[in-house]
């Protein structure tokens, strides 16, 4: 990383270190009408936020996708949308929300390269009102290359996530509660699916709670959620999670928005390197990509799995998946939630790639369809899809220890 960023970085902590000794709480307002995005000269883009008191940040770019990222101790945007922050040139999309708890995150997605010019925020001393101004100017893919990339500040990065690795896991005994993890898909700075003021983050965590009621009040069942508010957890950190709570489930909940093919309907996914058809490959693509845009760094990250070990876990591991896939739409079938056509599917998807956790993902349905999109917010029809993944649990745990019972024979 160039001096210029980490020059930034020290002067950011610095310059509200006044705002903090005064007593001021740690979330701050946005102020809409003083925010937003402008032309600068010669070409440069210009971001101004107005909040109601200084606050520790940060400011990084990120290469493959180009991306400028600003980090902030907890704000309240108040109902912010990208559009109130206006456009210009160079800048393709503005998102912004809680990264992890108690931080903030606003990624700004660029067309072009761009070099930070200037950053910096100023605060009134008598009001603690703050103001930050930074300026991008226009530069060139190898500059924006050799500047780019996170830096290492413990204050603000994310846990390192727990070994996704298989582990040894001792052998249960039978009356042992079945561990399921529910995965709210997206969360935080990442909204997924957006229609009609909905966003699929919002709609998969308020299922995520009763389909965990619901289980709960069937017995049997231990109920882990990867996240229980508004908060980003990296597709990493949900694995991670899957094998800290030693689950014996795992089930990433999402509604897509697709508008290839007039998508619609209840969809139960499973890992394959080859998708099963071009929509379940482009949701893959799509949901990496979601995570990446979110500000996370992958520069380092290894693609290739080449340990044996995770691939002789998947010998075992994958039957089992698919007997839960075939079981869940079997039960979902008696139940009057509307399938898709095709309703059991296979895709590259990160989220499911828990070697020794036989994972699922989800589609409840696509927010591309307004009739999915109304069962979505029915109470009544998301009890009959809770119900309806509930019986399939049931039924797969008898089936899953009669077979690990005939293995052991």
């Amino acid at each position: 990383m160039s001096r210029v960023f980490l020059a930034f970085i020290v002067m950011v902590w610095a310059s509200v270190a006044g705002a903090q000794e005064q007593g001021f709480s740690a979330l701050a307002r946005l102020d809409r009408a003083e925010s937003g995005l402008s032309e600068g000269w010669r070409g440069a883009a210009e971001l101004k936020l107005s909040l109601s008191q200084g606050v520790p940040w940060r400011v990084f770019t990120l290469d493959e996708p180009r991306r400028v990222v600003l980090d902030f101790k907890e704000i309240d945007w108040e109902d912010l949308t990208a559009d109130a922050l206006g456009s210009v040139d160079g800048v393709e999309a503005v998102r912004f929300g809680a990264y992890r708890p108690g931080w903030s995150r606003m990624v700004l997605d660029l067309a072009r390269p761009f070099a930070v010019e200037s950053a910096g925020m100023e605060v009134e001393e008598a009001t603690g009102k703050a103001r930050l101004e930074l300026v991008l100017a226009p530069s060139d893919t190898l500059a924006f290359a050799k500047t780019a990339g996170a830096p290492h500040d413990p204050r603000w990065d994310l846990p390192v996530p727990a070994d996704t690795t298989a582990i040894a896991r001792e052998a249960k005994p039978d009356w042992a509660p079945t561990v399921v993890v529910i995965d709210p898909g997206h969360g935080g700075i990442d909204p997924g699916a957006e229609r009609d003021g909905a966003q699929e983050k919002d709609l998969m965590l308020l299922f995520a709670r009763e389909l965990r009621d619901v289980l709960r009040r069937a017995g049997g069942f231990e109920v882990v959620l990867t996240r229980d508010e508004d908060a980003f957890v990296s597709l990493e950190g949900r694995v991670a999670i899957a094998h800290q709570a030693q689950a014996d489930v795992f089930l990433s909940l999402h509604a897509d928005s697709l508008s290839q093919g007039n998508a619609k309907g209840a969809t139960i996914y499973t890992l394959s390197e080859e998708a099963s058809d071009a929509a379940s490959a482009l949701l893959a693509e799509r949901h990496d990509r979601a995570d990446i845009l979110s500000g996370v760094d992958l520069s380092g990250a290894d693609d290739e799995v080449t340990d044996v070990l995770l691939d002789l876990a998947r010998l075992e591991t994958e039957p089992r998946t698919m007997m839960l896939a075939e079981t869940l739409v079997g039960e979902l079938k008696k139940t009057t939630v509307r399938l898709n056509r095709k309703p059991l599917r296979t895709g590259g998807f990160s989220v499911l790639k828990a070697a020794d956790v036989p994972s699922v993902l989800v589609e409840l349905g696509f927010m591309s369809s307004q009739q999915d999109l109304a069962n979505l917010q029915d109470p009544g029809w998301r009890a009959a899809m809770a119900a309806g993944l509930r019986d399939g649990l049931l039924a797969w745990v008898v089936e899953d220890k009669a077979a690990r019972a005939l293995v052991r024979q």
